[in-house]
């Protein structure tokens, strides 16, 4: 949604939109996904923006309720790696913790064999295997492979 192209053309969170607006956070995360704004809200989009409400409502008509129709096709691929990165993180983050709390219940419960150590290592293969799969590393999957992949099933001449 324009909405939404508008705050990622600025580099703002959609907390940082909520709070400058004085809408929630929920009805940020509505309207981006969608749902008809009120006008007290598109007028505090508005304000926000520093544009109208009619050049918010024009947009707001014209685009389609998709969330990629309001974005270029490389704008897109920017948006699904900045996706990719954070969900990474996040599970880096989960390992880094979980790895930390079994450490200390090893220690705890059998202080003579460390297993944490098959734990740390199994899932350590699961967390090097996403990262090379979010930075692109080995590409061995990608789009060159789906559209490969997708032409053969379809029966096209590659």
């Amino acid at each position: 949604m324009i909405i939404r192209k508008l705050r990622l053309q600025r580099g703002w969170s959609q907390e940082q939109l909520a709070q400058l607006s004085g809408l929630s956070l929920r009805t940020i995360q509505r309207i981006e996904r969608g749902q008809t704004p009120s006008l007290e809200s598109l007028k505090s989009l508005a304000a926000v923006f520093e544009t109208t409400v009619a050049s918010l409502q024009q947009e707001l008509t014209m685009k389609t309720n998709t969330d990629t129709a309001a974005f270029s096709d490389q704008e897109n691929k920017v948006i699904e790696q900045v996706w990719a990165i954070k969900a990474f993180y996040s599970h880096l983050i989960q390992y880094g913790v979980t790895i930390i709390t079994l450490f200390i219940i090893n220690y705890f419960v059998s202080p003579h064999y460390y297993w944490a150590w098959w734990v740390a290592l199994g899932w350590g293969v699961g967390v090097i295997s996403h990262a090379l799969d979010t930075y692109e590393v080995f590409n061995l999957f990608g789009a060159k492979w789906e559209k490969h992949q997708i032409e053969k099933r379809l029966g096209r001449k590659l």
